[in-house]
């Protein structure tokens, strides 16, 4: 499947949204909801553009991944870039009707080869779930080498990392 990694933009809010409601079910199987109100679109549309302003001050990445004909099948964000240390961290998904079908690794290898240069990282990070084992999967497939956290209190994610060059 062609697949591209967009930069999102104010022009995808409709299409956007529409996927995020389309997947919330599918989506909350695996990660805390994100709230009723997210779901309504004037509040969607308030979060979208906190997001692109984000993105404006070169903190955070928010793409998209489209198909051919321009459908979303997921998102590929690179949030929390702390610009001293050249570190982001990693956040994707993708949508019931494309999981498990290679679309997430494709779609990190796109943003990998294609964004993350532009975006004065040295090292991403990403997290996932103890029982998300194709997450874990496209990481490893990607290059990330999973990390002990050296934090006080235990948490229930597996922490990957990678260094780009």
């Amino acid at each position: 499947m062609m697949i591209t990694v967009e930069k999102l933009s104010i022009q995808d809010a409709a299409s956007l949204f529409q996927f995020e409601v389309r997947n919330r079910a599918f989506f909350e199987k695996s990660v805390p909801s994100r709230g009723d109100s997210y779901y309504q679109y004037d509040h969607f549309l308030r979060g979208l553009q906190a997001l692109l302003d984000e993105q404006e001050q070169g903190i955070s990445f928010f793409g998209l991944i489209k198909n051919s004909q321009g459908d979303i099948l997921g998102r590929m964000n690179l949030v929390d870039i702390e610009k001293d240390e050249g570190i982001g961290h990693l956040g994707y998904r993708v949508g019931e009707d494309t999981a498990g079908k290679g679309v997430a690794s494709q779609a990190l290898k796109l943003f990998l080869e294609g964004h993350a240069p532009h975006l004065n990282v040295r090292m991403i990070c990403a997290k996932t779930t103890l029982d998300n084992i194709s997450s874990q999967k496209v990481l490893l497939k990607n290059g990330f080498e999973p990390y002990d956290m050296e934090s006080e209190t235990p948490d229930d994610f597996l922490h990957y990392r990678l260094c780009v060059v």
